[in-house]
């Protein structure tokens, strides 16, 4: 835990970006009845019935300290998908910079054993080149910043019936491009003193705090 704290202080180096990673998933509905638009002095209005039309995972990326974000949509959230998305944090978003530095949920798809499994060991070792895994803690998954992120996501451009890929895509790309533009950041101020005050009984003894 106190990596990642550490981690989370460090002042921003566009060269070493912090960039937190986590996945999310996405229920795809349709209606079965043709909503009725708002208008003026009234409310618009949805059925209660709806189609389901399968889920969809979203890969989210967020680099707080530079307020950048990066959504992929697949279909699946296998051990495959994630290493193609790795790659594409390394070779499409962060092309020019020394490393990532790369905070993601300890899960046992998360490691360098599923990069060479899919792509070979040299191609994975050229990707690890310019990478480094930061793992939560179990049962620490708060610690990384990708789920603030992804709650935010929910909340402006997910509330509501999305019917298909197509459509979640653009809504997606529609909200990452203005949150972009805005350079909208996370502030994160829960440090290593906070940290070994709130969970003091799970600390040495003998640790000065």
């Amino acid at each position: 835990m106190e990596a990642i704290l550490k981690l989370y202080r460090r002042a921003y180096n566009p060269q070493r970006p912090v960039v937190c990673f986590d996945e999310a998933s996405h229920q795809l509905l349709a209606h079965v009845r043709q909503p009725q638009a708002a208008n003026v002095g009234q409310l618009g209005k949805q059925d209660y019935e709806y189609q389901r039309r399968g889920t969809r995972n979203l890969f989210v990326f967020v680099e707080p300290l530079a307020g950048q974000r990066a959504v992929l949509v697949t279909c699946r959230r296998k051990k495959e998908q994630f290493a193609y998305a790795i790659r594409y944090l390394v070779d499409v978003l962060y092309p020019h910079v020394e490393c990532i530095e790369l905070v993601l949920d300890n899960l046992n798809t998360h490691r360098y054993s599923v990069l060479v499994e899919i792509f070979g060991k040299r191609e994975a070792a050229r990707i690890m080149q310019r990478i480094c895994f930061h793992y939560t803690p179990p049962h620490g998954s708060w610690l990384n910043m990708a789920e603030i992120e992804i709650g935010i996501m929910r909340h402006q451009c997910l509330r509501r019936r999305i019917p298909d890929e197509w459509t979640l895509g653009t809504e997606l790309m529609a909200w990452e491009l203005q949150a972009n533009r805005a350079c909208r950041k996370i502030h994160w101020s829960f440090t290593v003193d906070d940290a070994r005050k709130v969970f003091a009984n799970h600390y040495p003894s003998n640790l000065e705090i």
